[in-house]
């Protein structure tokens, strides 16, 4: 009876692998070696794919980037609306795989999902009646707002025992002992409280541009 064959080798192969690795061990888990022995193949054979373990890194990062919804800048809502969407659709993407923020925190580089993304919501902003210079302001804001959302839960950040917080010391964190426990929901309404915030002010200077426009 004949052996069952292997998957073959390919780019998405790896990068799926990649990923998982991050995610579940961090950036510093990847190496061509690792990778290889995830993979059942030899090391030499990822050289057909990817020249280094940085561009495998790109590779995952663009994979995160193509995870994120964009339809909202193609189906008519308005630019407020579409960046709320979008925000938080790229949160979401950015929460699942928080390990790789990093590497997507250099910008997009080459990367063309990366590169779509900046596309989409520049475009967007700049159909809106924005001026250019504040529509790449725009998307620059809205990357760093969520990327710093990803980057770490305000929540998690407080341990759950009350003696770490003695009045004496901290005479305003009585509760902050609980904060841990109710740690997605503090966080969902902190990033909706500032994203809120954000698109206020910006519907605000938006009117200024429409009345000197």
């Amino acid at each position: 009876m004949a052996r069952p064959r292997k998957p073959l080798l390919s780019t998405d192969r790896i990068v799926e692998t990649a990923r998982a690795l991050v995610d579940a061990e961090g950036l510093a888990a990847v190496s061509t070696r690792r990778l290889a022995a995830e993979l059942g193949v030899s090391g030499p054979s990822l050289y057909n794919h990817f020249r280094t373990k940085d561009e495998i890194l790109e590779a995952v990062a663009d994979s995160v980037s193509g995870q994120v919804d964009l339809s909202m800048f193609q189906d008519g809502r308005d630019w407020r609306t579409a960046l709320h969407d979008w925000a938080v659709s790229y949160r979401a993407a950015l929460r699942d795989h928080p390990n790789i923020v990093p590497v997507l925190a250099r910008g997009p580089g080459r990367r063309p999902a990366g590169l779509r993304l900046a596309d989409a919501v520049y475009g967007a902003m700049v159909a809106a009646g924005w001026p250019p210079a504040q529509a790449t302001s725009i998307g620059a804001l809205m990357r760093y707002f969520v990327m710093g959302s990803a980057l770490g839960s305000f929540a998690g950040g407080f341990v759950d025992d009350a003696s770490a917080y003695d009045p004496a010391d901290y005479p305003h964190l009585q509760q902050a002992h609980r904060l841990a426990e109710q740690q997605e929901k503090i966080d969902e309404r902190a990033f909706e409280t500032g994203l809120t915030a954000l698109l206020d002010g910006l519907a605000r200077q938006y009117e200024q541009v429409r009345r000197t426009a």
